[in-house]
């Protein structure tokens, strides 16, 4: 089966949630900039030629965070996604690393802790406005 990965975009401050993430995972992001894809105008300006045209941040062997910037004139209104980001950790432990890591700055819409459904879950917004869902299903019963 192919890998379903996320992609977030941001109105010009991506390459700021691209810090904050690889903080959070603990990964290295690859990052092209809109100045360095071929044919850029070179009249563009340069806040516009430094933003994310793609970063993508490795979370494991076949899920990849993918991060870009809105072109000028092609603006999102983010102000409520209509997505929410769901993570499955390994353990309940890292679920809880992840949810904080996450929630810093944020905000918390569902509080971290046992569910019918896992042994871990928590829902929280972070301070980027991206929804996320975190979840240890362990040995819980759905």
């Amino acid at each position: 089966m192919p890998a379903l990965n996320p992609y977030l975009l941001f109105n010009g401050n991506a390459a700021d949630a691209v810090g904050f993430y690889e903080s959070v995972f603990g990964v290295e992001a690859i990052i092209t900039r809109f100045s360095d894809m071929g044919g850029t105008p070179e009249d563009m300006p340069e806040e516009v030629r430094n933003r994310v045209a793609n970063a993508q941040l490795p979370l494991s062997a076949t899920n990849i965070l993918m991060v870009s910037d809105t072109p000028p004139g092609n603006e999102i209104d983010n102000s409520k996604p209509g997505f929410t980001v769901q993570i499955e950790a390994d353990s309940a432990e890292e679920a809880e690393r992840l949810f904080t890591d996450l929630a810093k700055d944020g905000a918390v819409d569902m509080p971290f802790g046992k569910v019918e459904w896992a042994e871990a879950f928590g829902m929280l917004t972070d301070k980027f406005g991206t929804p996320w869902m975190v979840n240890y299903t362990g040995n819980a019963q759905g």
